[in-house]
């Protein structure tokens, strides 16, 4: 059965192995998170898990958002996500990080860290121009655009300069090294998509 929680990046440190191996790993405040919705084949036409992260007041929220904390009988969230495969839960329940053991693999997804607008050489890795007389002012420039009379136009996907991040990634097979359910932290090896203070969910792994 699958396993999933909402949880805050905190950031990331290094602990020791028994055998004195340093490991890197990705602190994770995770749940506690209410279940504000139960979604079943039969009334929603698939199964899964509405939960809640992060408590809110209710001046924040809207009205439709807060009905929906009030018909669960569960504290307002800032934070509303649904899981899919998670099975054995009913409305009012919480999902803590005790669910997960050391030793669990993971898939972590998280919106990337923003870098604004870049140009090709940071964003797409291009090659500068050559530095020598005669090809300046544009060192950094992407290069040819294509033909002049055909196509007369840019091919669509061309590698071009634009905003860089704040997208959806999900890091796969991930190695859960400890869990600490006193702290609600569960300390993931390697890194996890995202800043530190982003909102990330922890799902058993698929591969």
């Amino acid at each position: 059965m699958s396993k999933a929680i909402i949880g805050r990046k905190v950031g990331m440190t290094q602990i020791f192995a028994e055998d004195g191996k340093v490991i890197p790993v990705t602190v994770v405040e995770a749940g506690p998170c209410p279940v504000v919705q139960v979604k079943t084949v039969e009334t929603d036409g698939y199964d899964a898990l509405k939960l809640g992260f992060l408590d809110a007041k209710e001046k924040s929220l809207t009205k439709p958002v807060l009905g929906q904390f009030k018909k669960a009988g569960v504290r307002p969230c800032k934070v509303l996500k649904e899981v899919r495969g998670v099975e054995g839960y009913k409305v009012g329940d919480e999902v803590r990080a005790d669910i997960f053991a050391a030793g669990d693999r993971v898939d972590a997804s998280g919106v990337s860290k923003g870098h604004g607008f870049t140009g090709v050489i940071k964003k797409w890795n291009q090659h500068r121009l050559k530095e020598t007389h005669g090809v300046g002012p544009v060192h950094r420039e992407p290069g040819s655009m294509g033909s002049i009379s055909d196509p007369s136009r840019v091919f669509k996907h061309k590698h071009l300069a634009g905003h860089w991040g704040v997208e959806n990634v999900t890091v796969q097979n991930l190695e859960i090294v400890r869990v600490d359910a006193a702290r609600n932290a569960i300390l993931v090896k390697g890194a996890i998509p995202g800043p530190k203070g982003s909102v990330v969910t922890l799902k058993t792994s698929v591969k």
